[in-house]
């Protein structure tokens, strides 16, 4: 099983790598950073670098864990690159089926084709439908994602770059907030944070503060792990309701 750091999941699987940038979230990314490590290590898998690849040999990886899993799919590209064949979704959408043990989180910047890939498609239960939303230029992904009928909807603020201003919340079930990582993370504001923690208070929305990232509440930068995940002194780490379970 390949385990992971990223709090709101328990591992992830990558039948796809490699990823092209879209929006200003994309500008610091955490996956072509370690895809350059990974190069490095000499890693097969990664041989192409950050191009789009697909990975045929690791698409029965998850009929192998047998005791359910929150899997994050494609932590390292995205499933809905334009680079990635229909064809090669659905031999995805096939082991998900294959797995109902497993929920599997499938998160991404390209709500247009999502929508477009699921629009004559049955959704899987065990499915969980995000997309990326750091802006408020593209708050737009939220109409995608709420045009695709699904268990559950997420949004990930993550990094949050902005005050996002009103959010659509009605039809989602989960938002995930974070701060940038690294030496040229961009700041996070508090209020920001808190914002949305209200919005989704008084939507009855599952709201899970990640971290504070290099950025501190106060104002100062500082190592992520110093700034915590403490949000006006308490963990707000809540998962959605899955009446599927």
């Amino acid at each position: 099983m390949k385990k992971t750091k990223i709090e709101w999941t328990d591992s992830t699987w990558n039948p796809i790598t490699g990823c092209t940038k879209i929006s200003e979230g994309c500008k610091n990314c955490y996956a072509e950073l370690m895809t350059k490590r990974l190069v490095a290590m000499g890693q097969d898998k990664y041989k192409n670098g950050f191009k789009v690849t697909t990975h045929e040999d690791t698409l029965n990886i998850p009929l192998q864990w047998k005791k359910s899993h929150k899997i994050f799919v494609c932590s390292m590209s995205d499933l809905f690159h334009e680079d990635v064949p229909f064809s090669f979704i659905d031999k995805i959408m096939n082991t998900i089926i294959l797995t109902p043990q497993h929920q599997y989180q499938l998160l991404t910047k390209r709500a247009e084709n999502m929508e477009k890939y699921f629009r004559n498609k049955t959704v899987p239960t065990n499915i969980w439908l995000g997309v990326t939303v750091e802006s408020q230029e593209v708050k737009n992904r939220i109409f995608f994602l709420n045009k695709i009928n699904t268990t559950i909807r997420f949004l990930s603020c993550e990094p949050l770059l902005e005050d996002l201003g009103e959010l659509d919340l009605r039809y989602i079930d989960w938002v995930i907030v974070g701060g940038e990582s690294g030496n040229k993370a961009r700041p996070m504001r508090q209020e920001w944070v808190v914002a949305i923690e209200k919005h989704a208070k008084s939507n009855g929305v599952a709201f899970f503060f990640k971290q504070w990232g290099t950025w501190g509440s106060d104002g100062k930068k500082r190592n992520k792990h110093a700034n915590g995940k403490l949000l006006n002194g308490q963990i707000r780490q809540e998962l959605p309701f899955t009446p599927y379970k």
